[in-house]
């Protein structure tokens, strides 16, 4: 098996420690939320919390494109990390990744980074609308939102759970997390509002944030409103229209 690598600068000195994590992930670390998809564990360096992010072998198809001709999901998680902080964009930081091949296939792939501790996740926004100060909150978000256009990020991750979020007394501060599917480059308004649809079924949610969006781009509010209404729709009629078909089709997996 074929391991390589890279390690943050700031974290060169522990680099046999990082190692020896990775080497000793299935019998070592805390387990830390949902384990379904993809493992993620907790581990202590010197004081400091390190989340690892163990990805799932890939199928076979994805096996031979991430050996030979894509980066891998932890090579592009720590790569995205490090341009998103230069772009002073929150998240936590990038430690290091590590991956495993043979001369054929891709297998296992880890991403390292400082845990991050944090309030909510958007998430929380979704399922109580009546959350203390929620309007404050969900207009910050719409403005963290518009600064990663403004900077030309597209995060095709943008969905509940993947963006952290730092109360500290109403100064509200916002990390994302899961950051191996992003786009760099100008975006116009078509993509900057789809980049919305994944976020909520809310009608009141959107009705907040294309207000805010609205007055920060200057552009009109029922332009902005109508179509990331649209977008949202037009998600979730593929979310469970995709959900039905695998349910017909894994059957057998039902309970």
């Amino acid at each position: 098996m074929i391991k390589n690598g890279r390690v943050n600068n700031e974290f060169l000195a522990h680099e046999a420690y990082l190692n020896s994590i990775i080497e000793n992930y299935d019998t070592t670390g805390e387990n830390f939320g949902n384990q379904d998809r993809n493992s993620l564990k907790l581990f202590d360096l010197n004081g400091l919390t390190i989340n690892v992010k163990s990805f799932k072998i890939p199928n076979l198809v994805n096996q031979i494109a991430y050996r030979f001709f894509r980066k891998s999901k932890a090579q592009r998680s720590f790569e995205y990390a490090n341009r998103l902080l230069e772009l002073h964009i929150g998240t936590p930081q990038p430690i290091a990744y590590f991956e495993y091949k043979t001369p054929f296939l891709y297998k296992k792939s880890y991403y390292m980074s400082a845990h991050l501790p944090y309030d909510l996740t958007y998430r929380e926004l979704t399922t109580d609308l009546k959350y203390p100060n929620h309007e404050a909150i969900l207009r910050a978000f719409t403005r963290f939102t518009f600064s990663l256009h403004k900077a030309g990020v597209n995060f095709l991750d943008h969905s509940p759970g993947n963006t952290l979020i730092q109360l500290n007394g109403g100064t509200y501060k916002f990390y994302l997390v899961d950051l191996n599917r992003m786009e760099f480059g100008t975006l116009d308004f078509e993509t900057r509002i789809k980049n919305f649809a994944r976020l909520t079924i809310h009608k009141s949610m959107v009705e907040v944030m294309s207000d805010e969006y609205a007055k920060l781009s200057g552009y009109d509010y029922e332009r902005v409103f109508n179509l990331m209404w649209a977008e949202t729709e037009a998600f979730q009629y593929r979310f469970h229209r995709k959900r039905r078909l695998k349910n017909k089709i894994f059957f057998w997996r039902k309970k």
